[in-house]
């Protein structure tokens, strides 16, 4: 008999895919390519074209596998359309414009924070915080075949959800940049685990603004981030798989209490890993 919590996945697993049909593209009968997920702002597409094809969304060349899956992204700030344009083996050329749902964005302020990490000024300060962008740039560089994104993500830890993906930051009374990530408020040392497969490329305990701060690359350039964390539990090159334990939660680098911060990352493009995972349990 199934027990209960498998019960649950399997409804929750069914409920996902039903979803994905939901939001997916109308595409012409016929057409040379299949996507699924959301394709609202922040939101990711998975395609499926021939083997063989090249793929580019906004004139941006997409990465194809051999079995012709591809990933499509959309920034917090994405326009109503998307180009979607795919080359067949062929030598047939498809176009489709995609609809790209729009969203409103919260606005969050956040007080109490060193004034020195919200307006940092001191030269030693200014060049650690280049050394850093530095640093979770080439985290992000690499580029390869793997479809670790294929099994679906799981939530990293569960818990209060403090921060949303693209809410305008107001920090001090200052306006700051939008926020990419969501935030989970959780004890320092809660498990951080693996939402899904991947290879670590950044594991660094002190960067400025984010702390301890951990990279997961999931295949495609499709990248995942820890921020703010206590420990890491795993090195730069190190495989892991979906639920296995990386890090525990902490309140380093630029925060007021401690919490994970998660953001993900689409070659170029911030999504929004909220819109790849179940309900907040």
């Amino acid at each position: 008999m199934m027990g209960i919590g498998m019960s649950f996945r399997f409804c929750w697993v069914l409920a996902s895919l039903f979803a994905c049909l939901l939001v997916q593209p109308v595409l012409a009968a016929g057409a040379p390519v299949t996507l699924s997920g959301s394709s609202k702002q922040g939101g990711m597409l998975v395609g499926q074209t021939r083997p063989g094809s090249v793929v580019y969304q906004d004139g941006q060349k997409v990465r194809v596998s051999a079995d012709g899956r591809f990933l499509l992204g959309f920034t917090r700030d994405a326009p109503p359309r998307s180009e979607l344009v795919i080359e067949l083996p062929d030598g047939a050329r498809y176009r489709r414009e995609l609809a790209v749902e729009q969203r409103e964005y919260r606005i969050q302020r956040i007080d109490g924070l060193p004034q020195g990490k919200v307006t940092p000024r001191s030269a030693d300060d200014l060049a650690r915080i280049r050394r850093d962008a530095v640093a979770v740039k080439r985290s992000r560089a690499r580029d390869d075949d793997r479809q670790d994104w294929l099994s679906g993500f799981e939530w990293p830890v569960t818990g209060p959800i403090s921060g949303v993906y693209g809410s305008q930051r107001i920090l001090n009374g200052q306006p700051r940049r939008p926020h990419f990530g969501v935030d989970v408020a959780v004890p320092t040392g809660t498990p951080v685990r693996a939402p899904a497969a991947g290879i670590v490329t950044l594991a660094e305990p002190d960067l400025f603004f984010s702390g301890g701060t951990l990279v997961l690359d999931h295949g495609h350039k499709l990248t995942s981030s820890f921020l703010h964390l206590s420990k890491l539990l795993v090195e730069v090159g190190e495989r892991v798989e979906q639920g296995d334990p990386i890090a525990e939660v902490g309140a380093t680098g630029r925060v007021t209490g401690p919490h994970l911060d998660w953001r993900m990352n689409l070659r170029n493009r911030r999504i929004d890993p909220e819109l790849l995972v179940p309900p907040m349990p």
